[in-house]
């Protein structure tokens, strides 16, 4: 899909192999003909309202996974209304285990088969008892609740293939976290640096925000649609802001925080690590894609990257 090699350079699967794709919203948009054995959806928010002509636009697009592909087994988040309504439709039954519901933030309701992701915890439930729970609190490549969200999912995922729960969480906790998202770059004098490149969105840099305290947070670029306003839950978590992108100035305006219009990565970067303190997190998020002054955000979370290392070589 969107991450790694294509779909169509891999060898044909054999029998016991298994081949995930992570597929856009564009990608099932287009696509004719879908018949994956399991089928995830993870959450919704606002974003390619454009390409889509409206957020209903942009959930039609994802349920099309479900709706043609008609699946085995469905994962389905359901934090949100349509994450509700996609799981209803799709059930025959109270406990039909074709759909395996993940929950975040929130006690597990009713017996449907459930994976929960609460206070750093997850547990899976099946008919109203609890029959499995995993720590994530101290896996360091699963900070904050996105990610426990994310990790719930794949439970549900390999829960449906039939491996057993501490095998599970042998994996989870070898997991190191992907490039460009909350990935951890290293630490210069107890301050942390954190890559969330990927996160080009309002809804993503809510999620990376308040996952971390003490955060000197990079952001700005392009923005899209919406505003910035939505974020004001995580403001909290920020003790300044180091603005990047070609309208640096307008995206500060907008933010309810200790702003510094920096421009540029590296000066955003020199500025954050000279003013923090141990214990701080400098922390990459921008809410905003990258195209004002990069190719792509992996170029952009790839400069984050070799500031911090630049700081380091001084």
């Amino acid at each position: 899909g969107n991450i790694g090699r294509g779909a169509l350079d891999l060898q044909p699967a054999e029998d016991g192999d298994v081949i995930v794709l992570e597929l856009s919203s564009y990608q099932l948009e287009l696509a004719r003909s879908l018949t994956p054995d399991i089928a995830v959806f993870t959450n919704l928010s606002p974003d390619h309202l454009d390409r889509h002509a409206g957020y209903g636009g942009y959930f039609a697009a994802k349920r099309r996974l479900f709706a043609e592909g008609c699946p085995d087994v469905a994962v389905i988040g359901v934090d949100e209304p349509e994450g509700q309504y996609l799981a209803t439709q799709f059930s025959d039954h109270t406990h039909d285990d074709r759909v395996i519901r993940v929950v975040s933030g929130q006690k597990p309701k009713g017996n449907n088969w459930q994976v929960t992701a609460r206070k750093g915890f997850l547990a899976e439930s099946r008919k109203g008892r609890q029959i499995a729970s995993i720590d994530l609190r101290d896996i360091p490549g699963l900070p904050g609740a996105h990610n426990h969200q994310n990790a719930s999912a794949a439970y549900a995922v390999l829960r449906a293939l039939n491996v057993a729960p501490r095998v599970i969480e042998e994996g989870l906790r070898s997991f190191a976290g992907l490039p460009h998202r909350s990935q951890m770059i290293g630490e210069i004098s107890g301050v942390r640096f954190v890559n969330d490149s990927k996160a080009t969105n309002v809804d993503a840099a809510l999620k990376a925000l308040s996952a971390f305290d003490n955060i000197r947070w990079i952001c700005g670029g392009l923005q899209k649609e919406g505003g910035l306003s939505a974020l004001q839950p995580a403001l909290g978590h920020v003790q300044k802001a180091y603005v990047i992108g070609r309208e640096a100035e307008a995206f500060a305006m907008q933010l309810d925080v200790d702003c510094e219009v920096c421009t540029t990565m590296q000066a955003a970067v020199r500025a954050a690590y000279a003013q923090s303190q141990p214990g701080d997190v400098v922390l990459l998020a921008p809410a905003a894609a990258s195209f004002d002054q990069y190719d792509s955000f992996e170029t952009r979370g790839e400069d984050f990257i070799a500031q911090v290392a630049a700081i380091k070589a001084t």
